[in-house]
């Protein structure tokens, strides 16, 4: 028996739609980037793009748990001299309510032209509109406590 391999043109895409409101960021971030992957398909293959697309609504209503809403550290580096820049979550979520959420959906694909890839499938919304109504999206329930 071989182990089978999924083929680029062979991939059938999906679309789903989550709605981030009152949903912890990093355990919505772990759902939303293996879907991306396509880690819930059986046919997963790591260097594949499997993945499937995802809708994200109400992403600023995303929030975090104890302190970290103070205490979490953005950091980007302008690329000049000194140019080291820090915003707390807070600050983040005031200047745009979809960067965080973005940002740690980024830091859980991977670090190549593959996860790149894979992140131009993520439509993030701070609102709960999207232009997506054609494509007809899967509703993807929140996951139990």
């Amino acid at each position: 028996m071989k182990t089978y391999s999924a083929k680029p043109l062979e991939v059938e895409r999906k679309w789903y739609l989550i709605d981030a409101e009152d949903e912890i960021l990093g355990r919505l971030a772990v759902r939303i980037a293996n879907i991306l992957r396509g880690k819930h398909k059986p046919e997963y293959t790591p260097n594949v793009d499997t993945g499937d697309f995802v809708i994200v609504i109400n992403a600023d209503k995303v929030r975090v748990t104890g302190n970290k809403e103070t205490d979490k550290i953005y950091y980007h580096h302008t690329g000049y001299p000194g140019g080291l820049k820090s915003a707390s979550f807070k600050e983040l979520m005031e200047k745009d309510g979809t960067l965080a959420l973005e940002k740690a959906v980024k830091g859980m694909l991977q670090h190549n032209t593959l996860g790149a890839q894979q992140l131009t499938k993520l439509k993030i919304y701070a609102g709960s509109e999207h232009p997506h109504a054609a494509q007809k999206p899967i509703v993807l329930e929140k996951e139990a406590k």
